[in-house]
């Protein structure tokens, strides 16, 4: 029987494998490669958004447009699909998904126009949508609650915050060494490998009943995270008070519509996300510390980007490489992850790790205007990829615990849309912050204060509403 506490499983029972065997392991790296190629999707294009503009033909303005529609698509979407994967089956989403990301990248790579390219851009932020959350579930119902799933959860975490590094740094040196469409086609053999692979090794896992699909609360949550995700998008590009219907209109739209979705799930028969679940102490406050998490170490790099370029004048492919160290950071996180984890609780690693991740942003006001201050951007983002892995293993472990196997796509859903959303909205607030001001290097210092607080805030909501014990159900 398990005990939680704190999202803290013992599961001294002996049920389930308490070692990985050969076929775990495969399934292991199956679903961690098919992670790893999607969190790097999310930033390979950064450094090649003004080659792919000028080669076809992109204005300007539009060029934005490129991140965009792969970020509503992969935000929006991501519930309905997690749901979806836990009533028609996890594998077989997780394989369609994997197909139609190999065709959109193979579609991008030939893009000869911008209508092309964004065509398959949204059918990558769709296949996104719906390969997380499937393979999330598949990864949390194939290894038992325990040191199996934290180790494996660990593993996950650090090479999706790796991938988004190993973007950065993969998309500087394909375009620079060949070319931007090599930024697509790179997923196209991975994606058929995963293909050809994981059929043998994953068993398919769904319901033996099959519910009905809430077709009311999906598209309330769907049209409101799409309102949300394009509401701040709008406001990195033009600000919070101007753009297309205004950034806070489209925002404001996205609170309604949820608060809507939230009402229907209260009164259907077979909910997306049944309310229940919401209110489990282990998803509402896991799901917060991993929405901050993200939120904050992304538009971290977005920041330390903006600084590397604008204030030292390093070039993009320089700039990404000096992430690499970033990268360790959250590798070596990742892996010591569930040991911490293990030795103490779930609540207590959110809690170091955002403490570590705090201190390790706040000392990044120091850096002055000359490379002299690269070792303290060194050893500051080390210390804080360790700090926000921690974090996030702590969130996946605590958003994913205490729910029945029929419930993992939905709470992996939930976990996946936590993430994406994390993602989108960190770069256009800081963005935001630091253009705020007129001197690029003063207006860096005051979004990375903001940061820090807002690290600071998830700390505490940790501290203070995630409990040791908890009395199953809550």
């Amino acid at each position: 029987m398990s005990v939680v506490e704190g999202a803290r499983v013992d599961t001294g029972t002996g049920e389930g494998p308490v070692r990985l065997d050969g076929r775990l392991k495969l399934v292991l790296v199956v679903l961690l490669v098919a992670q790893f190629m999607l969190a790097v999707d999310f930033s390979i294009l950064n450094v090649a958004l003004p080659v792919i503009g000028d080669g076809l033909g992109f204005s300007l303005s539009n060029l934005q447009w490129i991140a965009t529609s792969f970020a509503l698509c992969a935000a929006g979407f991501t519930l309905l699909f997690g749901r979806v994967a836990d009533l028609f089956g996890r594998r077989r989403l997780f394989l369609v998904g994997l197909a139609v990301l190999g065709l959109s990248s193979l579609a991008g790579g030939l893009a000869t126009s911008p209508e092309m390219l964004l065509i398959a851009r949204v059918f990558q932020g769709l296949a996104t949508a719906a390969v997380t959350p499937a393979g999330l579930s598949l990864l949390t119902t194939s290894f038992p609650e325990g040191p199996l799933r934290q180790k494996a959860l660990g593993l996950n975490g650090a090479l999706m915050s790796a991938g988004f590094t190993t973007g950065a740094i993969l998309g500087g040196v394909l375009t620079d060494l060949l070319s931007w469409r090599w930024a697509f086609f790179i997923n196209v053999p991975v994606a058929l490998v995963v293909l050809f692979i994981a059929p043998a090794v994953i068993k398919e896992s769904r319901p033996s009943v099959r519910p009905k699909l809430d077709l009311p609360g999906a598209t309330a949550v769907t049209l409101g995270l799409l309102a949300l995700i394009y509401g701040l998008t709008q406001a990195g590009e033009h600000g919070w008070g101007s753009g297309s219907g205004s950034a806070l209109g489209w925002l404001t739209a996205g609170v309604v519509l949820l608060v809507v979705f939230y009402a229907i799930e209260s009164k259907s028969a077979a909910p997306l996300v049944p309310v229940s679940v919401l209110k489990k102490k282990t998803v509402a406050w896991g799901n917060i510390a991993g929405l901050i998490a993200f939120l904050t170490e992304t538009s971290l790099v977005f920041l330390m980007t903006l600084y590397l370029q604008e204030v030292l004048d390093f070039s993009p492919l320089t700039a990404g490489l000096s992430f690499g160290v970033l990268g360790i950071g959250t590798v070596i996180g990742g892996s010591i992850a569930p040991r911490v984890i293990g030795a103490t609780s779930t609540r207590t690693t959110l809690i170091v790790g955002g403490v570590l991740q705090a201190v390790a942003t706040l000392s990044l006001v120091a850096l002055g205007e000359t490379s002299s201050s690269m070792w303290l951007l060194l050893v500051a983002t080390f210390a804080g990829g360790v700090g926000n892995m921690l974090v996030i293993v702590g969130f996946m472990v605590t958003a994913t615990t205490g729910l029945p196997d029929h419930e993992q796509g939905m709470a992996t859903g939930l976990a996946t849309m936590t993430q994406q959303i994390g993602i989108t909205m960190g770069t256009p607030i800081m963005s935001a912050i630091a253009a705020a001001n007129t001197d690029i290097h003063a207006g860096i210092t005051t979004a990375v204060i903001v940061n820090t607080a807002i690290v600071v805030l998830g700390t505490l909501t940790t501290a203070l509403f995630l409990r040791n014990k908890q009395q199953p159900g809550n």
